[in-house]
């Protein structure tokens, strides 16, 4: 889903080759316009997978009361179920993972990420969100797995051998 949030000034929209986001949520946080936002990511490398991801989205008052107008926090919670059959695309099976979505949380430097990381011994995807800066790097993740094991799951490229 491609959005705007004009009152926030934040862009937010998916990139080419990525997954996009639905919005299925909004929580109230406080009376100065302060959100939760919830939404839905289709992993684009693995059907029958879904990640939801809550990220806070500040309103206008809080903007104007506190400056740094064009900024989110870094904080986000993600998580990931199989809501269909899986079937496995061509991802990567390195330990560094496959980006698959990534949103604006600042007018220019901060975004809101989530990759995919197969691990290969326990046979289980690892979905992580976090907070990617061009500097002073956030510490704050979140952390879900999708096991394959005992699930009716099909790799279209063949399923990669265990160590």
């Amino acid at each position: 889903m491609k959005r705007a949030v004009a009152a926030g000034g934040i862009l937010t929209f998916a990139f080419a080759g990525l997954a996009q986001a639905e919005q299925v949520g909004e929580i109230g946080v406080d009376w100065l316009g302060n959100d939760i936002v919830i939404e839905a990511v289709q992993d684009p490398g693995v059907s029958g997978v879904t990640c939801h991801v809550a990220y806070f989205e500040r309103g206008v008052i809080d903007r104007l009361q506190k400056g740094n107008w064009f900024e989110d926090p870094s904080n986000s919670s993600i998580a990931c179920r199989q809501t269909g059959p899986v079937v496995i695309g061509d991802i990567e099976l390195d330990e560094g993972g496959e980006e698959i979505f990534k949103q604006r949380r600042s007018i220019v430097w901060k975004k809101l990420v989530i990759k995919r990381v197969y691990d290969k011994v326990n046979d289980t995807l690892i979905y992580l969100s976090h907070s990617r800066q061009v500097q002073d790097g956030s510490a704050k993740m979140s952390l879900s797995t999708v096991p394959l094991y005992g699930q009716d799951v099909t790799w279209t490229n063949g399923k990669p051998e265990k160590p």
